[in-house]
């Protein structure tokens, strides 16, 4: 596992704070905008500081009349430059002008035709907050126009970049690249997240990242099967591309240009750190897309992914069977005892449903923009222990944790109380960890653990066991 790169950081909870220069420019803006624009603002500065020179005919006018006269106007055409440099600076400093390469940005605000109809009644009835320039986006999380753009730009190539990196190894060892957001912008994404995506309409099939669902309640779709069937997203954040977000804040009634910002603050290039002449420098490999690591990117795909479970839970009621995705799992069960016609499916039939439903779980995963992982598909017949999301739903009782992690638990609890060490790779946290799972699908035997390591850990077993694992015994 590597560790996060060096990259400056940023406080949690961003404050607008301004350089002087920035407070320079934002004053210069006010004053244009007083004076009605920044053609007007330059007319006025040019009459008040007698740069502008009065029209004459040079006909009548003398040698070293029409040289002075040249000069002046030299002198007025300077005086305009520079106070239409300073406007366009000012303008720059206060609006967001251009965001790179490949990004479309137009800072007119004025109605299109792709604007959502009633766009304004639906951001009310979804209570969404109501942004329709891009001051009162910056002003809603706490940031400086110029701190909101740097957040948007896109750099094909950067030294610095608002993500940190690192890799956690799957369950089966493959190296897993997680592109954590700096504190600044990861809570930006938790507002947007809380005030925005929160309270979008996701399908019931939905239980990963869903307010009041869990393992637990996806598991429960599950219970009493004759047959399951487990099925995996390849590269499901991936496949999300930022035109594909910004489609999500477009439907609900936001403008093209804060569309665009809210998809760019949850979206990253895909990048590949390339070292040069002692400087790392990030490359970007593709397109923007939902990035592993960002507090937005679960409810995005759920958001996105609406559709998709349409299909598919109409496609598992049409063949008898119970659908349920969990963010990129998705898992369709056939239910033992059931009076319904449609669940006559003998066991001799399972082959030729399995090989129905494959199929066409492909082809609307491909309509949909993703793709099947044909390595993670799993069918497991009756006989075999069912486990859907870590939880075991063998037979009609609630979903439970597997025997084994039971037992574990169990074994460790005891060593500890018997002064014994720690196995390798056990800790204290994954061992809270295991009780709290538990109690979350078992409350009472949960609690009943939950107590003991409590217990241990007033009698001080569990601060020993910290500094006497058999790693330290080796070590």
């Amino acid at each position: 596992m590597t560790t996060p790169n060096n990259q400056q950081t940023d406080y949690i909870s961003p404050t607008p704070t301004m350089t002087p220069a920035e407070r320079q420019w934002q004053k210069l803006w006010q004053d244009i905008e007083d004076a009605g624009g920044r053609y007007q603002y330059i007319q006025q500065q040019m009459l008040q500081h007698g740069f502008m020179v009065e029209r004459k005919p040079i006909d009548t006018m003398s040698p070293k009349e029409r040289e002075r006269y040249k000069k002046s106007l030299k002198k007025e055409a300077a005086e305009e430059k520079t106070l239409k440099k300073m406007a366009w600076q000012a303008y720059k400093a206060q609006h967001i002008v251009y965001l790179g390469r490949h990004i479309y940005w137009s800072d007119d605000t004025s109605i299109d035709k792709w604007d959502a109809k009633d766009a304004s009644n639906r951001l009310i009835e979804n209570k969404l907050p109501l942004i329709s320039k891009h001051t009162q986006l910056a002003s809603a999380v706490n940031l400086t126009v110029p701190q909101l753009k740097g957040l948007c730009y896109q750099r094909e190539v950067a030294t610095n970049i608002p993500y940190t990196h690192f890799t956690i190894n799957k369950r089966n060892g493959t190296p897993r690249q997680i592109w954590s957001p700096i504190p600044r912008l990861k809570f930006v994404q938790h507002w947007i997240l809380e005030n925005i995506l929160n309270n979008l309409m996701t399908h019931g099939a939905a239980h990963g990242f869903v307010r009041g669902k869990s393992i637990i309640t996806n598991a429960a779709v599950h219970t009493n099967s004759t047959l399951l069937i487990k099925l995996d997203v390849k590269d499901f954040f991936p496949s999300v591309h930022w035109r594909r977000v910004k489609g999500v804040f477009r439907h609900a009634g936001y403008p093209e240009q804060i569309a665009t910002l809210l998809a760019l603050l949850c979206t990253e290039s895909p990048r590949q750190m390339v070292q040069q002449n002692g400087k790392t420098y990030y490359v970007a490999l593709s397109d923007r897309a939902l990035p592993q690591g960002a507090p937005t990117s679960p409810a995005l795909t759920n958001i996105v992914c609406v559709n998709l479970d349409r299909r598919l839970t109409g496609l598992a009621d049409k063949m008898g069977l119970r659908y349920c995705r969990y963010a990129d799992d998705l898992t369709f069960s056939l239910p033992a005892n059931s009076n319904s016609t449609k669940n006559t499916v003998q066991p001799a039939d399972h082959n030729q449903l399995i090989g129905q439903l494959l199929g066409s779980v492909h082809k609307v995963l491909r309509e949909e923009g993703f793709n099947l992982n044909n390595d993670k598909t799993r069918v497991i017949r009756m006989g075999n222990q069912h486990t859907v999301t870590g939880m075991v739903v063998n037979g009609e009782g609630v979903p439970r944790v597997p025997r084994k992690i039971k037992r574990m638990l169990r074994a460790s609890l005891h060593n500890l109380a018997s002064d014994h060490l720690l196995r390798d790779g056990e800790t204290l946290e994954t061992l809270s960890g295991y009780a709290a799972w538990i109690a979350s699908a078992e409350p009472e035997l949960g609690q009943r653990y939950l107590k003991k390591i409590e217990a241990l850990r007033d009698q001080g077993k569990l601060s020993e066991a910290k500094s006497h694992t058999k790693a330290d015994v080796v070590a």
